[in-house]
């Protein structure tokens, strides 16, 4: 896994651009679809991505339990989104898999990892997979940035080196933020997210 971890890293620092993007992915300047749906978190509450929305924003993760990726960034997720509410945005992580196919994104081992994460911020079941397919998602994690407007203004990877987090060369999602934040353009709005296939959930 290693070995596969360090070449789509390498894959994803040399085709961090909008060029081989997925056709299907939510535009840039796009308002959230389906913000109205209602979600089960871990916390025995359930929430929508209008519920959480921040003075700032509202940044959304689509991720999951079991997938080597989205493990390898978990805790840089954990720390960029406890941090983004400090900053007024509004956070949540959504897992889309069907526990069906992976009982590891079953919702008590979502509250066990939310647990040790030290989330601050809802980890929810999409119940459906459908929020996911609206935004065009199709990998865990993926990331979207809204801002104070409700207009997505970056998607894609969290940074440019899943393996090794002293390495990173460009922190995608922390510059967002940061850019967001201090009202001024992301200056990389689209990255290829790098990360496990969404397991949808049937019919």
């Amino acid at each position: 896994m290693r070995s596969v971890l360090t070449n789509l890293t390498l894959a994803l620092a040399l085709g961090a651009s909008s060029t081989a993007l997925a056709a299907e992915r939510l535009p840039l300047g796009s308002a959230a679809p389906e913000a109205g749906v209602m979600m089960e978190t871990t916390a025995g509450t359930k929430v929508s991505i209008a519920s959480v929305k921040g003075a700032k924003g509202t940044l959304v993760v689509f991720t999951c339990n079991h997938c080597p990726w989205a493990k390898a960034w978990e805790q840089r997720v954990a720390v960029a989104g406890n941090a983004a509410l400090g900053q007024g945005f509004g956070v949540v992580a959504i897992n889309p898999n069907d526990p069906a196919k992976v009982p590891e994104d079953a919702l008590e081992p979502m509250k066990e990892r939310a647990q040790a994460l030290g989330l601050k911020f809802p980890y929810a079941v999409d119940a459906t997979s459908g929020i996911a397919k609206a935004f065009g998602a199709t990998k865990t994690p993926e990331v979207f940035l809204f801002d104070a407007a409700g207009k997505l203004v970056y998607t894609g990877a969290v940074d440019d080196n899943a393996e090794k987090p002293a390495e990173v060369k460009q922190k995608f999602l922390e510059q967002a933020l940061a850019s967001v934040a201090a009202g001024k353009p992301v200056a990389s709005p689209e990255t290829k997210a790098i990360g496990c296939s969404i397991k949808w959930r049937g019919k």
